[in-house]
């Protein structure tokens, strides 16, 4: 049975929703619905509340579902229990309505993911036990799998064992990383759960200890003895982890790529670790393009796991990023789909379709308002601004000042000034604006406090009591 929409919008959004939803009814792939558009006297549809949605909306009619702007704040249990059916929100800008019914009926699906994320701590040595369990509940938040305690060398590790047990008595999976066979055994028989990393002449402690070891080249390159080490585990009937190290860029990059090409396809069904940090660290280049990269060839090779690391500044989110490389990779994989079109969180410079409105119907919505409050919206040709009093377009928002009037109105201004330094950088990046909303930076967003903006507001209507 086809669902029966209920769509409320503002005054000056209900022309363009009427339109957009035309076209996604007319487009084959979309499941069919059937729809109604209710304005509810507002001019913005942003600014309607549920409050006033329920003093305002008298019947739903036959609709089986009420779908509200998306950027309508508020609690919406209280429109459900009012009217008995359930109520939404759908995408901030209306002229994302294609892609919100998916023009199949279906959401991308990034629940699954096939490659396991260690996240290593680098310096384990140098922190307490606390510290050391502080930052495994970070990465575990940002998607880890494993915690890897990364050991250094010539560095005592005094607390190891203590270490390794207050993170599983946490609940963590445990490796350790070290090239000291003490230090790796200890960490064996303290309970880790995997240990890198073991070549063909340290293999023995394998023999000794139930951690599944994560096997290397005996010497950088050398395919040879990692083969020699891997066909001694596959004669024991030992669970292991093969690494044949993923090199920095100008420092063996290439080849390192094939060494995995040329082990994945002499093993096809053993476990393959890449360590991703020689590029996410050792590259001074955004961190979301390069796992977004990796996680392809990974994906590709059926790579089971990584190692990451968070150090470097640029690099402070590389393990969330890995985490959605990760799942977009395995989804797009099972769909044999390009990846794109699964998630928007490691497109953090630019937009897939950063400038929704072009310049005619950013024009044609000015000239439906009447009020003072200036509106601002960003096309190719740049930044708009426009109230009752006309419509102005710049690049360069210091163009807009001799014409704004609001010399003596400094709430106002400091608004206008936020607002138009963001989008001015929308503009130049290719990003999405939406006014009154922080930029979408991916994954690396944080979640904007909104008390300052609405302590501003309270202070701004303050204010403008006071002068009248």
């Amino acid at each position: 049975m086809a669902e029966n929409l209920l769509f409320l919008t503002g005054k000056l959004a209900e022309k363009s929703l009427h339109k957009v939803l035309a076209e996604v009814q007319a487009n084959p792939k979309t499941l069919a619905f059937k729809y109604r558009v209710e304005q509810v006297g507002v001019s913005v549809a942003a600014l309607m509340t549920p409050e006033m949605i329920a003093r305002r909306l008298k019947s739903t009619g036959e609709a089986n579902k009420i779908i509200l702007p998306g950027l309508c704040q508020g609690d919406l249990s209280q429109l459900h229990r009012q009217f008995g059916i359930p109520v939404e929100r759908g995408p901030n800008d209306l002229k994302d309505l294609p892609q919100y019914f998916g023009q199949a009926g279906k959401t991308p699906d990034l629940s699954q993911y096939s490659t396991l994320i260690f996240a290593e701590i680098v310096d384990a040595p140098d922190l307490t036990v606390a510290q050391i369990l502080a930052k495994a509940a970070h990465f575990q938040v940002q998607g880890a799998n494993v915690i890897d305690l990364g050991c250094l060398p010539n560095r005592p590790f005094v607390h190891l064992a203590e270490s390794i047990t207050a993170l599983k008595q946490a609940g963590f999976k445990v490796s350790v990383d070290s090239i000291n066979s003490d230090e790796l055994l200890l960490a064996g028989k303290s309970g880790a759960d995997y240990l890198l990393s073991l070549t063909e002449k340290t293999l023995w402690i394998a023999d000794e200890v139930a951690a599944t070891p994560i096997l290397i080249p005996a010497k950088a390159g050398s395919m040879v003895s990692l083969y020699r080490a891997i066909e001694m585990c596959l004669k024991k009937g030992k669970k292991f982890i093969a690494d044949p190290i993923l090199d920095p860029i100008h420092f063996g990059l290439a080849d390192s790529i094939v060494r995995y090409h040329k082990l994945r396809k002499k093993y096809p069904a053993i476990q393959i670790m890449m360590g991703v940090g020689n590029l996410t660290e050792l590259t001074d280049a955004d961190t979301t393009g390069i796992n977004a990269l990796l996680f392809g060839i990974i994906s590709e090779l059926d790579i089971n796991a990584v190692l990451a690391t968070s150090v470097s500044p640029h690099a402070v989110n590389a393990i969330a990023e890995a985490d959605i490389a990760r799942r977009v990779m395995y989804a797009a994989k099972q769909d044999d789909r390009l990846p794109r079109g699964y998630s928007n969180g490691l497109l953090g410079l630019h937009d897939r379709n950063p400038f929704p409105y072009n310049a005619n119907e950013i024009t044609e919505l000015a000239t439906q308002i009447k009020d003072p409050s200036f509106r601002i919206m960003v096309s190719e040709q740049g930044v708009h601004v426009y109230n009752r009093d006309g419509l102005q377009v710049a690049v360069n928002p210091f163009a807009f000042y001799p014409k704004l009037g609001v010399e003596n109105d400094a709430s106002h201004a400091f608004y206008l000034g936020v607002e138009l330094a963001r989008a001015e950088i929308a503009h130049q990046l290719g990003k999405r604006y939406v006014q009154d909303e922080a930029l979408d930076w991916g994954i690396n967003s944080q979640n904007a406090d909104k008390a300052p903006k609405v302590a501003h507001r309270e202070a701004s209507i303050k204010e403008k009591n006071r002068k009248a």
